[in-house]
């Protein structure tokens, strides 16, 4: 994990100007719950300009494949994934997907694309889609998760997410949150959703869509990564919490990455996302951080801070390891380092 490409003409992460093939490829993620709204939403957005050159893969529950068969008429590019949940036995689906359609492409086998859509079951739990990208290197040469949106609905969201563990786990790891549904929903019921979605995750955007309706640039722009992300000061249920690391000194790169390489070998199933900024000693711009359970993409510094503020700050998402306890790991690193 503490390795670094040391070529001095790209810095110390040096992945700037490494890419001989082109800019990476956006994925955004839309999941939500059953009866959400997904199918509509993506359907609307493909009929836009931004929707131009957007390939779709389409995982569905169910016999048939509805959903694609709505959607297939709108997108450049509809791959059904198959019957069930994108879970850990389907993930080797999705590589192959993915795989195959950069090789059709490559071929002129199926029509140029500029970025994917990624319409998860509703019954999908988001994190083996984020560890395929965090895996996979060859595909993360080629793509970056860009945006992860989850759907709720206005009408049913509140009980959907005190009932299932696997809606509000899709609202804790989102980007952005649309909630659709509201010209129907009764505003107190739509008071109470939005309070509880901001009790599940403080920092994500929360946007709302009738008909689909949206602003597609809300599919297309990653939210500002320093917003970003999942923190809320609550425990959530089933044990899963978030908090942020905030750091105003430049941090030398081998105790953030002993440290973290500590925490995911003890620990690693129960680290559910980690995304930031650090302000790295060395570094001239800030190097973007992720890790999804035991993984860990490559550090990639960025060639700027957008905001001007070089502090480093690291979102966690955890079960059942609190703040203090991180802190206090990096604390013990740093007096040994």
């Amino acid at each position: 994990m503490d390795q670094v490409f040391p070529s001095p003409a790209a810095g110390m992460f040096g992945r700037r100007l490494r890419r001989e093939r082109g800019p990476r490829v956006p994925v955004t993620v839309v999941t939500g719950f059953l009866g959400a709204g997904k199918t509509t939403l993506l359907k609307r957005f493909l009929g836009t300009p931004e929707g131009a050159g957007t390939a779709v893969v389409i995982n569905e529950f169910g016999a048939a494949g509805i959903d694609d068969a709505l959607i297939r008429a709108s997108a450049d590019e509809t791959v059904l994934l198959g019957n069930g949940c994108l879970c850990c036995i389907a993930r080797s689906d999705l590589q192959n997907t993915l795989r195959r359609m950069v090789i059709e492409r490559e071929r002129g086998e199926i029509p140029d694309f500029r970025r994917i859509v990624i319409e998860t079951s509703g019954l999908a739990d988001p994190s083996p889609i984020l560890q395929t990208f965090a895996t996979d290197r060859a595909l993360g040469e080629v793509f970056h998760i860009e945006v992860v949106m989850t759907v709720v609905d206005a009408e049913n969201g509140l009980d959907t997410l005190e009932k299932s563990s696997e809606a509000r786990k899709q609202v804790i790891l989102a980007d952005r949150l649309v909630v659709t549904k509201t010209d129907i929903a009764d505003p107190a019921k739509m008071k109470a959703l939005t309070a509880r979605l901001r009790s599940l995750n403080a920092g994500a955007e929360i946007i709302t869509a009738v008909n689909g309706e949206l602003d597609p640039t809300r599919l297309t722009e990653s939210t500002n990564a320093l917003r970003n992300a999942f923190v809320a000061e609550a425990e959530h249920s089933d044990g899963i919490s978030s908090f942020v690391l905030n750091e105003t000194a430049p941090m030398p790169w081998p105790i953030f990455s002993r440290a973290m390489e500590t925490l995911l070998t003890l620990r690693g199933a129960d680290v559910l996302r980690v995304k930031g900024f650090l302000d790295v000693e060395g570094c001239k711009g800030p190097v973007l951080v992720q890790f999804v359970q035991h993984l860990s993409p490559p550090p990639v510094e960025l060639e700027t801070w957008p905001d001007g503020d070089r502090a480093s700050r690291v979102v966690f998402i955890t079960r059942n390891i609190s703040e203090k306890q991180v802190r206090d790991l990096f604390e013990a690193v740093k007096a040994l380092a």
